[in-house]
């Protein structure tokens, strides 16, 4: 049997999650950057013919889609993209990603609880910056435009425990999983203009660590919500780090492992 909250850990839980959604607004920074992150794709293979697909969106509006499928009992394939679209006073943003991946998963602890997932994939993507600024005297408004494009190449290790813990909420028990994901990438720079002119080309080696929180809703729809960072190995003007991962989602897995009792 799944092991519910009592009530203090309960309020606990709902304070520090509370805590959790207000992070994205404090720390999500003023930044920019020709790079935006995505939600890492943690599907939770446990055997061949599982499918996973899920969707998330950060407080800046940045919307990731990950589907996944289990081509063996130990091989799964991955597809990843990710898309903005803001216009605002100050600035217009734009930013769009594509990425594919493949790697091992396996299931491992006295009860096949703990998952283990390393993928290594690839992709690209383009970002379109306007920045805009008013002339407070005569009411011209200037604008200066940055594109960039670039490829991607990440390595990626996901760790899930499906312990037998549950949020006992309104008469009911939600099961929660919880889990990490490490991806590094080296991102290059194949074009890049500032007003269309050509400007100076970046690549740059980004750490990315990731932790996230899912409650099953049902036993294929699970709520995550992801917390993470970016830091980014070398000092660079445009690929830089001002971007972290915060963000909330629905992840749907059919074809998995019953649990054991």
């Amino acid at each position: 049997m799944n092991t519910p909250f009592t009530a203090f850990s309960l309020n606990k839980s709902i304070k520090q999650f509370a805590l959790l959604l207000a992070l994205p607004l404090v720390l999500a920074g003023c930044g920019t950057s020709a790079y935006m992150p995505n939600v890492p794709n943690v599907p939770m293979f446990t055997k061949k013919g599982e499918l996973s697909a899920g969707g998330h969106v950060t407080p800046k509006g940045n919307i990731t889609f990950n589907t996944a499928y289990a081509v063996s009992d130990h091989f799964g394939v991955l597809l990843n993209g990710s898309m903005l679209s803001s216009e605002r006073r100050k600035r217009d943003l734009r930013h769009n990603l594509l990425e594919a991946a493949g790697g091992y998963f396996t299931t491992f602890g006295p009860e096949d609880n703990r998952i283990l997932e390393i993928y290594a994939g690839f992709g690209g993507g383009s970002s379109e910056r306007t920045e805009k600024e008013e002339n407070k005297e005569t009411g011209v408004m200037t604008y200066e435009r940055y594109d960039a494009n670039f490829s991607k190449y990440f390595l990626q290790v996901n760790f899930t425990s499906k312990r037998k813990k549950s949020l006992r909420l309104l008469n009911r028990e939600f099961p929660l999983n919880y889990g990490t994901a490490l991806r590094a990438s080296y991102l290059n720079m194949h074009d890049y203009a500032v007003n269309n002119v050509p400007g100076e080309l970046e690549d740059n080696i980004f750490l990315e660590p990731i932790f996230y929180t899912r409650l099953t809703l049902n036993p294929s729809v699970q709520l995550q919500y992801t917390s993470g960072t970016t830091i980014g190995l070398k000092n660079r003007d445009t690929l830089t780090a001002a971007y972290s991962v915060f963000a909330v989602g629905f992840v749907i897995n059919v074809g998995g492992r019953e649990k054991k009792n």
